[in-house]
């Protein structure tokens, strides 16, 4: 079988700037969840604070309800992203074996296309040629 050629050049660009605006639009949105996040954390806080002055709640307590609010939306944060990386790492793997399938039947469409319009295809050609020049040098031996 002969070797795979790679695809063309505009194509394997146009796939990794496909894949680097995919790549940013996720940073994008990631970067706004965390603004959304801190956003939330500062609101919080500031109700929180609120909340004491108006009730008359130790300040003290209230501190430290505060930092396990934000410990825990620490952890949740991070519990957050192992998921987002989880369900990145298998959409990757999907997108792969997708991409995979999706060759295999466009060679195929390719390759009976070509066979029902009796056209050989590359590897054909550049095997008749090779078999084409073995011909015309043993013709060059015989004619010395």
């Amino acid at each position: 079988m002969p070797a795979r050629k790679k695809a063309p050049r505009r194509a394997r660009a146009a796939r990794s700037t496909s894949i680097r605006k995919a790549a940013r639009r996720f940073e994008k949105t990631w970067k706004e969840t965390q603004a959304a996040l801190s956003s939330a954390e500062a609101t919080v806080e500031r109700r929180v604070k609120a909340l004491a002055k108006r009730s008359g709640v130790d300040t003290r307590q209230a501190t430290q309800t505060l930092q396990a609010w934000g410990h825990r939306l620490e952890r949740e944060r991070k519990k957050a992203l192992r998921q987002v990386e989880v369900r990145l790492a298998d959409l990757q793997t999907r997108a792969r074996k997708e991409r995979r399938t999706l060759t295999r039947t466009v060679d195929d469409a390719v390759r009976r296309t070509l066979a029902a319009l009796n056209i050989p295809s590359r590897s054909e050609v550049h095997e008749l040629s090779r078999r084409v020049e073995e011909l015309s040098r043993k013709i060059d031996r015989f004619r010395r």
